[in-house]
């Protein structure tokens, strides 16, 4: 078969249905491992250096899971309706009064919203400070840096996932890291928690908002180890109901709530 000719390429191309790689969407999608009755709109695994884009309605579950131990998952997360709207790493940290973000835990967005919802964190080791690895970073470290090297960086991947909604390289703000932690000493130095930990780690978040979720599957830019060292993460979203006013996260401080309220006013309309 050749593909010199549009018949022999499109029969190449046709002759590739069914075929599956370890990481890549399953579509439609599909899951056992969900509640029973859930509709899963997303099952991904995202490879070494892989990225993803997906937009969620209020109320989906979304689950990573740290498949082989080693995954650093980060993320940036957008208003769907008004992506000027984003997650804020500064004010999720400031306004919980707490510098780390688990079970429990809220993500909020530059206008006092709550996009995300903590409900479940095996892992307990995330990253809200360093943010993500770049071209210049990765080249210092590996040599290259690029999107098609061998070495991609985490902003140059967000920028293949944010321009699948229309948005640019403006439009990349500071991450949330997941699955890979820093530990602040009391002298105010930062220890990398790279591991080695235990397979299957997961978080399950609750979107709380319409939202853009851009991740990018890249070595944390603390990691101190020599090579590129990422494993694949698996990606499950499922159709879930809204929060309710007698929840748990929603009631645990004053400081929730109001985000909450602040969420739930603008869906009032």
């Amino acid at each position: 078969m050749t593909t010199a000719d549009p018949k022999g390429a499109r029969e190449h191309a046709r002759a590739q249905a069914g075929t599956r790689v370890a990481a890549m969407p399953t579509l439609p999608a599909t899951a056992e491992d969900v509640p029973e009755g859930a509709r899963v709109v997303w099952e991904e695994t995202l490879a070494s250096g892989g990225y993803s884009a997906k937009r969620l309605s209020r109320g989906t579950r979304l689950r990573l899971i740290d498949l082989d131990a080693d995954a650093c998952v980060s993320m940036l997360a957008f208003n769907a309706e008004m992506p000027t709207e984003r997650l804020n790493i500064a004010d999720t940290l400031k306004v919980q009064w707490n510098a780390y973000i688990g079970e429990g835990k809220v993500l909020l967005s530059d206008l006092g919203r709550v996009m995300l919802s903590v409900m479940t964190d095996t892992a307990g080791t995330h990253d809200a400070f360093c943010g993500a690895s770049n071209q210049a970073s990765n080249a210092r470290k590996y040599g290259q840096g690029f999107n098609h090297s061998p070495y991609p960086n985490a902003r140059d991947r967000f920028m293949l996932g944010v321009a699948k909604f229309g948005l640019s390289r403006k439009d990349v703000h500071p991450c949330l890291n997941w699955f890979k932690g820093v530990k602040v000493e009391e002298d105010g130095a930062t220890t990398p928690q790279i591991g080695p930990f235990t397979a299957g780690r997961q978080v399950i978040l609750r979107a709380e908002m319409d939202l853009i979720v851009v991740f990018a599957n890249t070595p944390h830019v603390l990691d101190p180890r020599d090579g590129y060292h990422v494993t694949p993460v698996r990606v499950t979203a499922w159709k879930g109901e809204i929060t309710p006013e007698d929840d748990m996260i929603r009631t645990s401080t004053p400081e929730a709530l109001r985000a909450f309220l602040n969420t739930e006013d603008y869906y009032a309309r």
